[in-house]
Formats: structure tokens, sequence, C-alpha cells
């Protein structure tokens, strides 16, 4: 449905990964160590989805008439006794996240308290703004609106109003309800894996409601599902991709119309996927995805400039305020009182469009929204709703305005319009056609459209062989020969469901298959539900516990308050060097904590205190950490964090380029309160506040559980993403030195 690079991996710190438009930086890996391993391959859950697929597949090839009266019958059974369950399932979406991003959870963020995003605003648009382009867009651009213009489900054909609706409807299809489902799973996914120290896996995303359980039956049940979902959703896309591409190659060259140019071109993709598999030209695809963006943006913009101009930029913005005006109603809209044309029920039209997008957008979910989630660590759930629901959203309704109402003005060409319909994959090349330059463009379509193929068969097989893994809290991807195994298997169901009735088998079966996976967004939503109730309560216990932390300050012996206005203004103009920063930690911080810590053990607490360095600087820490067997853990770790010396300082005596503060670091990170300068006694005072509100926290929380059930959340000893200073990313903390001393899960 949408493209995304291929390889996307964790944006969690600078030089880690690739991701979209990124060039290949230094490794996440500290110096000296080695490269994170293949992930081993999760055996259920591969043989578990392998078996299906391929048992399916089998059964379509063999017995083709068959599986025709199998798929479409079920596909009509599934659309008119719960065509309104999917129509209630994208409205509850929709609603669920964007009161997720403007109530008081919303300033949660995708990781860590202390986390920063890695991209910039600008950077992190461009990464969404490219996941809304497709071949699929390019398919169903001119097709959509031709369907909905000659066979509207609740108006007269050929009407005022059904041309006015042609452009929206499609634009509704590829908008926000789609897009929150992503928004939903990805906030699952960096929530969980960024935040809560759990493996970037849908599984994990279940820990809420299941607890350890999802290390078991319940997990493998989850993931083959979710990867079932998956495959299906890449192989509507490759199937579009195919039928597309075979019709540009009639155009341009005369190449026919016919199965063996659609196998040759699958073929294409199995070699591609092969080739980037070993070969390591990976980064090669990654910059064909780039270009794709490019390309698709001279289409468009040629048909805007080249075309009726002042027309079609009337039509956008009447198509914006007609989309948002009528946007409620259109969520909930089940055709209840509406029969359609003669030729085309309403029920049908539900089926073949509202419904298909509802599944497929389900399908894709797992797949789009860990790139979602890996772009967007650091932001808060506020901002990457927002961003996720608007950004691709706005190219998405450009393009679709632009070519839907561009291919309107041909439409009383009745040639034109039966051959968009007839045969859809037509639609977007005829409509080139009547523009000045046609051969150019329709080679750059071609082009295009075949570059959005390949990645999308590229990335579509990684994705799979990372599914089918043990998801572990580093970064690693599914061994080389999977993704080959996954990118056979993937184009085979493919080509038997073009083999039996083209893409529109396809996406009759992705409607299927939808039905069940739809489960998972009530789970996820579920899931969300109660670990946002414990971020809530955290929020909270920090207020209850406010006035008795205002009021338990330590005085000094002389009886001035804790914060004499002498150390408070010799704390402000200190800059600590790296060698005053250890000085502190060794001679105040570590006594405190562990005085705190023997008396903790003293009254029964089950304790654990251990010193630690940074491993960039050096500078120690101390970490103390009190388990509490039916709830979460109290951690409290008096950690140094770099900054870059402000230029104000210049005339504070500061002269180092570099200054450290000393932050406290709970299971979620840092909220940046700097404790350098403090008294031992001060320290103490200052564990005990934070005790008493882990106390309070747990109070509240006694009814609702723990964020992640009863699984354990293993905070970090050494955390990436603290450092603000502009050195090279390679001398700052990485996600390995994040994740070396943390215990890895999986199966």
């Amino acid at each position: 449905m949408t493209e995304v690079s291929p390889s996307p991996r964790p944006a969690d710190s600078p030089g880690t990964g690739r991701s979209p438009g990124d060039d290949d930086g230094p490794s996440s890996t500290p110096t000296g160590a080695a490269k994170p391993a293949h992930s081993p391959v999760n055996w259920p859950v591969f043989l578990g989805t392998a078996v299906i697929i391929v048992l399916f597949v089998l059964f379509a090839a063999i017995w083709p008439g068959t599986a025709e009266t199998v798929i479409f019958g079920s596909m009509a059974w599934v659309a008119t006794n719960f065509g309104w369950y999917y129509v209630l399932t994208a409205a509850l979406v929709v609603v669920f996240v964007l009161i997720v991003a403007f109530s008081k959870v919303g300033q949660t963020k995708m990781g860590p308290d202390h986390s920063l995003p890695k991209y910039n605003l600008f950077t992190w648009a461009a990464m969404l703004f490219a996941a809304g382009i497709g071949v699929d867009l390019m398919f169903f651009g001119i097709s959509g609106p031709a369907t909905n213009f000659l066979t509207p489900p609740d108006v007269p054909a050929g009407s005022e109003e059904a041309a006015r609706m042609a452009t929206v409807w499609t634009i509704f299809h590829y908008g926000i309800p789609g897009w929150a489902m992503y928004a939903l799973m990805g906030m699952a996914f960096g929530l969980f894996a960024y935040r809560y120290h759990l493996p970037l896996s849908i599984r994990s995303a279940l820990a809420p409601i299941f607890g350890k359980r999802i290390h078991g039956a319940v997990g493998h049940v989850a993931e083959i599902g979710a990867t079932i979902g998956t495959i299906f959703g890449i192989s509507v896309s490759l199937g579009i991709g195919v039928v597309f591409l075979n019709f540009g190659l009639s155009a341009l060259f005369g190449i026919p119309n016919s199965l063996a140019v659609q196998i040759a071109l699958m073929a294409l993709a199995v070699f591609i996927t092969i080739l980037s598999t070993v070969s390591g030209v990976d980064k090669g695809i990654r910059r064909l995805s780039e270009l794709n963006v490019l390309l698709a943006l001279v289409l468009m913009l040629w048909v805007l400039f080249s075309g009726n101009t002042p027309q079609l930029l009337n039509a956008l913005v009447q198509n914006i305020g007609d989309f948002f005006s009528r946007f409620p109603s259109m969520l909930m809209n089940t055709f209840a009182y509406s029969e359609g044309t003669a030729d085309y029920p309403a029920d049908q039209w539900m089926a073949d469009w509202t419904l298909f997008f509802w599944a497929w957008w389900i399908a894709w979910a797992p797949f789009v929204s860990l790139f979602l989630a890996r772009i967007s660590r650091g932001r808060t759930l506020r901002q990457f709703v927002v961003g996720v629901l608007l950004i691709p959203f706005a190219f998405i309704l450009l393009w679709v305005s632009i070519f839907g109402n561009a291919a309107m003005s041909f439409f009383a060409d009745e040639a034109f319009l039966d051959l968009t319909i007839n045969q859809p994959e037509s639609g977007f090349f005829n409509l080139l056609d009547q523009y000045p330059g046609a051969l150019f463009t329709v080679s750059l379509a071609m082009l295009t459209g075949l570059f959005f193929y390949t990645t999308s068969a590229d990335s579509g097989s990684l994705v799979m062989a990372n599914m089918t893994s043990k998801a572990t809290t580093t970064d690693s991807d599914g061994p080389p020969w999977l993704r080959i195994v996954w990118a056979v298997i993937t184009g085979a169901l493919t080509l038997v469901m073009l083999f039996i009735d083209g893409v529109y088998t396809l996406q009759a079966a992705t409607v299927i298959v939808g039905l069940p996976l739809s489960v998972m967004i009530y789970l996820v939503m579920f899931s969300l539900w109660k670990v946002l109730r414990t971020e809530h309560m955290n929020l909270e216990s920090r207020q209850a516990t406010l006035p008795a932390l205002l009021t338990s300050r330590v005085r000094e012996a002389d009886g001035s308050d804790r914060g004499s206005w002498r150390q408070r203004l010799q704390h402000r103009m200190s800059y600590a060097s790296a060698e005053q920063a250890t000085t502190f930690i060794d001679t105040v911080a570590t006594p405190a904590v562990e005085e705190v810590s023997a008396e903790l053990q003293k009254l029964g607490a089950e304790v654990a205190c251990h010193r630690g360095a940074h491993p960039d600087s050096g500078i120690p820490f101390v970490d103390l950490v009190v388990s509490f067997p039916e709830g979460e853990d109290f951690k409290y770790q008096t950690y140094p964090v770099a900054y870059s010396t402000p230029s104000f300082a210049a005339n504070l005596a500061a002269v180092r380029d570099t200054y450290f503060r000393v932050e406290i670091f709970s299971t979620l990170g840092s909220r940046g309160r700097d404790i350098m300068g403090y008294s031992k006694d001060q320290v103490i005072a200052d564990v005990l506040d934070s005790y008493d509100a882990h106390i309070m926290y747990l109070t509240l929380s006694t009814e609702i559980g723990t964020a992640t059930g009863t699984i354990p959340v293993t905070a970090p000893n050494t955390w990436a993403d603290t450092d603000h200073t502009d050195t090279p990313a390679g001398s700052v903390p990485t996600d390995a030195a994040e994740n070396a001393d943390s215990k890895e899960r999986h199966d």
C-alpha cells in the first residue's frame, strides 16, 4: 500500500543503522565490538506461517476453480455479515488515536524521558511524506475516481454529485482511517520497544494483556497472524505492480499483456531480492526508493501545470473542504439505505472498496508501523499521531485530487472511461497520453512504477525475514537465506492469485484475511489503554507526592534551607568538567545512594546497588534498584550526561566545549533533573523523594497492574541518546552500549 525504504532500522542514536534518506553512517556498535549478528530464526513462527501460505498456494494452483469459488464466496459472506464491523473498527481506531494524542498522555515519549528525535522535523516529515507513495496509488488514483463517477454507491451515476465525490471517496479510502491504524500499531511498537525495553515485535505489544505468555503459544499465534496478513498485503502491492508494469511495457514496446510477462516480472522481483541479499547492493536500492519520490513529484507537477491548472486547483480546494466536512458521515457510512446502481449495488461497492481498503490497511499495519516507529523514536505520542495522520495524507490528497480530476475531464470519452474501469492498470498511462510529451511521461511513469515495484519486493522480503526471526533488544535482521525464501513464497502467492482472476482475487483474499487480523487491532488498543493508564498514574503519583517533597527539604548543619541562595548561585555559575563530575559522584552521590541502599536492605527490601562507568567518558555512576515482586522496580541511577557549553557561558569562565550534568535516571530514562553540587544529605533526600513517588505510583496502579503485565522491565545500565553535544556519532553512547547489560528477550 505504501512504500518504505528497504531495511529501515531503529533511529536510536546518531549513525545508527540505515533509514530512508541516510547514508551508511558509523556503526551503532561501540568501537572494537562486533556488529550485531543476524537474528536466529523463530522456527515456530516461520514454519507455522510458511506451511499455511505454501498449502494455500498449492491449493490455489492445483484447484484454481475451487479456490476461486472459496475466495469469492468467503468474501461475499464477510461483506454481508461483517461489513458493519469493518466500518466500526476503522471509526474506533480514529477516535482512539485522537484521544491519545490530545489527552495528557499525549506528552508521553516513544522512548525514555530523556530521548530526543534523531531526525529534525523537516527530515522526519519528508520520510513520512515518502511513506505515502506507492505503485498502487498510481493504479487506484485514476481507476478509483472513474469507478466512483460511473457507478457511485449513493448518488445518480454521472451526476454532478457523483463527479464531486468521485475523488473524495478515493481520498477517503487512502486517508486518515488507514493512517490511524498505522499510528495505533506504531505507538504500540514505539512504547514497548523504546520506552519499556522490550523487543520490537508484535508480541511485545500484547505484554500488558498476556504477560509472560507472549513468550509461548500466544506470542507465536500473534506473530503468525501478523506475518500472514503482511504477506497478503505485500502480495496485493506486487500484483498491482505486475499488471501495471505489464501494461506499461505494452504501451511502450508492444509487449503483450500475458501471464508469461507477469511471471517474468515476478521473477525479476525475486532476482532483485537475491541480488540485494547476497551482493550488498541494498544501499543502491534505497537510492531508488529516494528517487521514486522525486519522479512521482515530477509526474504530478507535469499534469498540474501542463493541463487546466486553475480547474485542478479549484477542484483541489473543494476536495479538501468536502473531505473534512463530510468525513464523520463517510467514516460511519454502511450504505444501509442505498442501493447503488443496477450493475454495481452499493453493498458490492462497499465490499470492493471500503472493506478491501480497511482490510488492506490492517494487513499492512505491522509492516509500515515498524518503519514509522523506528524513525519516530524520541517523539511524543501527540507528535507521532498528528504527523502520521496528516503528513502522508497531504501528499495522497494532492496526488488523487490532481490525477483524479485531470482524468475526470476526459470521462466524457466513453472509451477512455470504460477502459479505465475495466482495465484499471491502463488508466494512468492513458491519462498521460492526453498530455504533451506523452512518450516522455509514459516512460517516466513506467520507470517510477518499476522502482516502486522492486523496492517494495526487496523491503517486503526483509520485513518478512525479520518478523519470522527472534526479536531482540538490539538492531539485527533475519538471516539472508530467509529473505530469499520469503521472496519466493510471496512471489508464488502473488502469481497464483493473479492466475485466478487478476488483482481482484488478491483484493478478495485480503478482505477475508483482514477479518481475523482485526482482532489484533482491538488487542493492541486494549494493551495501549492499559499501559497509558499506568503512564497517567505515574503523572498523578508525582503530583500527589509534591507537597511532601516540598515540606521535607533537608537543612544543613547551620540551619539554612536546602536550596540556599549561595549554593544555588554557585550551581548556576558552574559548568562541571569530567573530573569534577567524577569527584562529585565518587565522594558525594555514591556514598549517599549506597547508604540508602544499606538501610533499605536492613528493612527487608530486595535491593541491588552497583557502580559502573559511562562507556565513552569513563565517568562513574551508581545504580540503585529496589525490586517489587508484583510491581515495577524502583530505579535511581546517578548518570553523567555531556552537554555542549552554551555560548553565553563564555563570560562565566567556562572554557571547555563540553560540560557534565549528573542526572537521575529511572526505568523510563531521565527527566533532566541535575543533582550536581548537592550535599550528601540532599542526595539522600532526593532518593527518598523519588522512592516516595514510586510507592505512590504502585499504590495508585494496584488495580490496573504494571505497564508490561507480568513481564519485568529490565532497564539498561548504560543509556543511549543522553549526550547533548556536537561530538561525532562514533564517540557518543550507542544502542549497543545501552543494551550491553540488558537481558535479551526472545523465545
